[in-house]
């Protein structure tokens, strides 16, 4: 008999913020909070649209359209990255700032949320094309950034050097240099030892606690990873120091598969020559819409939104599902995955590596002082490992999933805030 060939479909469109509404609701209902303030948490308390005019290199003009929102400062500054990509819209921005709300409230560490795009297809653009894009945009929404208002990071299609174009721009109309407006800079220019790192340690940090709490030795235990970029590749390398075998790996050129173990350090300089997984020589070619369905005991999604839904999380087989993307699991593939037994570390939880380590760049830029890699990997192995025991502790405590459990705390955490401060009307 032919293998079962899985196609993920979603019959209407998913909207990412309608999901995050959805988990945010779920978790509202089991608190006691008055529910006038629950409207106050739940929306974005600022939503920008700008259209950005960029010269291309063959002279002519093209419009592109950027995004930033800042769903809640109540704890502190925004705090969010900014993503090119073609399918940038304001739905998906809003569900990404909301998330990192939370996200930051489950690590406890003191920025709301906030995120950033703009709407256009990196690969197709030359390096200067990019540059000019970048600053635009920075010029644009100048008012909102700020070291103490609103502080952006990389995402999807951004990096560095993005960054390092950000934090230029924004310096010259401050006329002064300003290191603490931007976080996941070069080091030259105050970036913090271990951020490139940060959100794939943080992954696995969580996943290590996971298999801990389920009684599963690491030497024993299997992984998928969907996505190969940053978070993909650095959670694949992590979680073979941790002695798992990585035996699925995929990007968007397609997938591989050793079930041996692929070399994860091996492909990593593959990849940096030849720019995707393709025809690496340690492992066989593998359908990358099937890497979802690996029979193994942890599956990384670590690509976009949307990856799991109610049509495909029947046939997920991994014991353990750690987010390494934002809102990979939609609320409906969420009650399968609980009823089916799957253990699912939330985005909030799972990923927060990279936001806590952005807080320890932007305390150090604050400072002036910077620490080195081992005290950011200590303070980072601190932070997550207490967020998930907390996590935990709520969850078998009031016998919720981990998601669940996590939109309790955070929400809690910033309506305790929202209610010292009172609102002001």
């Amino acid at each position: 008999m032919a293998e079962k060939k899985h196609v993920k479909s979603v019959t209407i469109p998913v909207s990412t913020f309608e999901n995050v509404m959805k988990q945010f609701d779920q978790a509202a209902v089991r608190l006691h909070v008055d529910p006038s303030l629950m409207e106050f948490l739940k929306y974005p308390a600022r939503s920008t649209i700008v259209k950005l005019p960029v010269r291309m290199d063959d002279g002519t003009y093209k419009m592109f359209t950027g995004y930033r929102v800042q769903h809640s400062i109540v704890r502190g500054p925004a705090k969010g990255g900014i993503r090119f990509h073609p399918d940038v819209d304001l739905d998906e921005v809003q569900a990404l700032a909301a998330w990192m709300t939370w996200k930051c409230a489950v690590v406890n560490i003191p920025f709301g949320g906030g995120k950033g795009g703009i709407a256009c297809d990196p690969s197709s653009m030359s390096k200067d094309e990019l540059e000019r894009l970048t600053r635009r945009y920075t010029a644009a929404l100048f008012d909102m950034f700020g070291p103490d208002s609103d502080i952006p990071a990389p995402d999807v299609n951004t990096n560095e050097q993005t960054m390092a174009w950000f934090m230029d721009t924004y310096s010259m109309h401050a006329r002064h240099t300003v290191t603490s407006v931007i976080t996941g800079k070069p080091l030259v220019m105050g970036g913090s030892l271990g951020r490139k790192e940060a959100t794939g340690a943080g992954v696995v940090i969580t996943t290590r606690e996971a298999l801990r709490h389920l009684n599963i030795d690491p030497a024993k235990a299997t992984a998928s990873v969907q996505g190969f970029g940053n978070v993909g590749s650095i959670s694949a390398m992590f979680l073979q120091k941790l002695s798992v075998k990585v035996t699925h790996v995929s990007d968007v050129f397609g997938g591989l598969h050793n079930p041996d173990g692929i070399d994860i350090m091996a492909l990593m300089e593959y990849v940096k020559e030849h720019k995707k997984i393709v025809g690496f020589p340690g492992a066989e070619a593998y359908d990358r819409n099937e890497i979802l369905y690996a029979d193994v005991d942890i599956l990384v999604p670590a690509a976009l939104e949307n990856q799991i839904t109610e049509e495909n999380a029947g046939d997920i087989k991994a014991k353990i599902i750690a987010e390494g993307a934002n809102g990979p699991v939609t609320p409906e593939a969420d009650a399968i995955l609980q009823k089916n037994g799957v253990f699912v570390i939330p985005d909030i939880l799972c990923n927060a590596g990279g936001v806590t380590v952005s807080y320890f760049e932007w305390v150090q830029n604050r400072l002036g002082y910077f620490w080195t890699e081992e005290d950011v990997n200590v303070r980072l192995e601190r932070i997550m490992t207490d967020a998930f025991a907390a996590i935990l502790k709520v969850a078998l405590e009031n016998d919720v999933h981990m998601r669940l459990a996590a939109f309790m705390v955070a929400i809690q955490r910033v309506a305790d805030v929202v209610q010292l401060r009172g609102i002001y009307a």
